[in-house]
């Protein structure tokens, strides 16, 4: 209640009655004012009223430790009184003379209770304040269902306030009872192998239970697209029947019995037995032990239902790169019951059209070994670059435990392209590897996250390829708040290509520089080498830096201000880099960040400024 008091700020309503306070000073007096927030003086006789207001003052000082204060307030002669002078005498402050806190049951052993305990503030010979005491019985009590221990229970909980003593008492002690593992999985709606499912989970049945592991369980079913809904719960019902309290004594068998043993007694071979040697405790104990029960087991629940098997989506945006664009999305999240997926977009803009399919084959573990298999077919028109593509690829992916993704490819392309004015036609298929990983917290405005991705490509006329190279390729991104008002964004891509003739090499493949990703200031992937006739033919080199520093101005409207750097280029280290520098707003709407940027580009004489527009996150 003290630690509510402390966090919650409410505006005092309009006949709210004001406190005026002397003689405590804050967290007291502002705890004092919180309790009496929502006192409306219009509902009680002044006498009454005064009677209230002492009231509610002596149950806010008394969980800071204050039990004894005198109170005299002064109703000011309004009617109703919009206000009330306190003139507070806070007495002495109750400290702790014992404190006594205990963990039994198979928890004595679990570190996060151990943690809990000797991290409450309070210690013997401080002020009583009520607030953490009562935040470590919640946490404990929490970390008891988190973790498996459903029989728990305090069994002594006392605070005894000797107010006439100035002192204290506190007793806490939890008996956690045994832990209980996970159970059987049942899961019933399903339309997948159901092995498949089981090996998603991130727990085995006998390992110890953990409230979190059922809910990536969850969340990990739902990554799947495979359902439209998902519930994973554990079967409480059933731990019920497992943790029945033993049976007690009534009263009136209590009385019964008492009757009874006032009776005369007949002796027999039964009394004899009684009245006989009798077992030792350590001998109990020994035969409670061959017999010792069971682990208690809490058996997992999964309720399913299919997702629809053909699902449609549309897209309509803007970028100053590509100006208006449209996707179209058709996907099958399952077309099989073994969880395979198929997958078709449709991508058009004015310099780029763009067909692609994606056929997923998911193994034993779903969401972490695949096989993929792609297609595509793209147009391009766009400044000195024209081209038609086709390309086919193959895939397997791996995720690990770090959440590093690694991808091994072998792609085929064919490409017919013009290129800063020189006509070429290309069939090459290479093989290829890249390592990737992204992290993040709430992606559609990230307040923390970062992506690296690292690919290697390989293509020599050995077996047939029409071009000789070695591609390489990095990026990294990293975003981080700065306190609650600042956000702090930076990317960095390096880019190189090793071939005996470049030529060869497609544009698909070539590097660009420039556009609202790259370098702003200056037009889509216009800064790459040119030939002689001032034609564009793209970089064997590339590399691109950004720093950005963003600031809420209110709501969800933020200020930017950023510098870009980079260019593509043929050898390696370039003379000079482009740079551009600029501000912007950023505006979180409902489909994502909206980005409006007017940037200055230092190395174009043409050019004093660029408007640059997006939709879509960072990442």
């Amino acid at each position: 209640m003290g630690a509510a008091a402390l966090c919650l700020g409410m505006a005092h309503g309009a006949l709210a009655l004001e406190a005026r306070i002397d003689g405590v000073t804050d967290p007291v007096a502002e705890n004092i004012r919180h309790y009496l927030s929502e006192l409306e003086a219009a509902q009680y006789d002044r006498r009454r009223l005064e009677g209230v207001v002492v009231r509610r003052t002596r149950e806010a000082m008394r969980v800071y430790g204050y039990y004894e204060p005198r109170i005299s307030p002064r109703l000011d002669q309004q009617e109703p009184p919009r206000y009330v002078e306190l003139a507070i005498d806070p007495g002495p402050q109750v400290t702790v003379q014992v404190l006594e806190v205990s963990i039994e049951g198979d928890a004595a052993r679990d570190e996060p209770f151990r943690d809990t305990v000797d991290d409450l503030p309070l210690q013997v010979g401080d002020p009583l304040e009520h607030a953490p005491w009562d935040r470590m019985r919640n946490r404990l009590a929490n970390l008891a269902l988190e973790r498996g221990y459903f029989d728990w229970s305090f069994t002594d909980r006392r605070m005894e306030v000797r107010p006439f003593d100035e002192s204290a008492r506190l007793y806490l002690t939890l008996d956690s009872g045994r832990r209980y593992t996970f159970g059987n999985i049942t899961i019933c709606g399903h339309h997948i192998v159901e092995d498949r499912l089981r090996n998603i989970a991130p727990f085995e049945p006998g390992q110890p239970y953990f409230a979190g592991q059922v809910a990536l369980y969850a969340q990990r079913l739902g990554q799947t697209n495979w359902f439209s809904s998902v519930s994973v719960r554990p079967r409480l019902d059933a731990r019920r029947e497992l943790a029945l309290a033993p049976p007690t004594v009534g009263w009136w068998n209590a009385v019964a019995t008492e009757g009874e043993a006032a009776l005369p007694q007949v002796p027999s071979t039964r009394t004899a037995l009684a009245t006989g040697p009798r077992l030792s405790a350590s001998a109990l104990a020994a035969v409670a032990r061959l017999h010792a029960p069971e682990q208690p087991s809490m058996p997992i629940d999964v309720s399913l239902a299919p997702a629809d098997r053909h699902q449609f989506e549309t897209g309509i945006g803007y970028a100053t790169d590509v100006g208006p664009r449209l996707n179209f999305g058709w996907n099958q999240p399952w077309i099989n019951r073994f969880g395979h997926s198929l997958e078709h977009d449709l991508f058009v803009s004015q310099p780029e059209q763009q067909f692609t399919g994606t056929y997923l084959l998911p193994l034993d573990d779903p969401l972490r070994d695949q096989y993929r298999f792609q297609y595509g077919l793209r147009h391009r028109d766009n400044q000195d670059t024209r081209t038609n593509e086709v390309t086919l690829e193959a895939a397997r992916r791996w995720e690990f435990d770090n959440r590093w993704v690694q991808t091994l490819f072998v792609r085929a392309t064919y490409e017919d392209f013009t290129q800063g004015g020189e006509a070429e036609s290309v069939f090459i298929y290479y093989p290829g590897v890249s390592w990737s990983r992204t992290r993040t917290r709430d992606p559609r405005f990230p307040t923390w996250g970062d992506r690296q991705r690292i690919t290697f490509e390989y293509s020599d006329s050995v077996w047939g390829s029409d071009a000789d190279f070695l591609r390489m390729t990095g990026n990294t991104e990293w975003i981080r708040m700065l306190g609650d008002d600042l956000r702090f964004v930076t990317r960095l891509g390096v880019g190189a290509i090793e071939t005996d003739d470049f030529s060869q090499v497609p544009p698909s493949l070539r590097f660009f520089a420039g556009g609202d990703r790259s370098v702003r200031g200056y037009g889509f992937e216009t800064l790459a080498p040119r030939n002689e006739e001032g034609l564009i033919r793209g970089g064997q080199q590339m590399l691109v830096g950004s720093a950005e520093l963003q600031r809420r101005v209110t709501g969800n409207w933020w200020g930017a201000a950023f510098v870009d750097s980079g260019d593509a280029f043929d050898d390696w280290w370039p003379e000079t880099l482009n740079t551009g520098a600029g501000l912007g707003v950023r505006w979180i709407s409902p489909v994502g960040p909206v980005r409006f940027d007017i940037a200055h580009p230092f190395d174009d004489e043409e050019n004093s400024w660029r408007l640059h527009f997006a939709i879509g996150p960072e990442f």
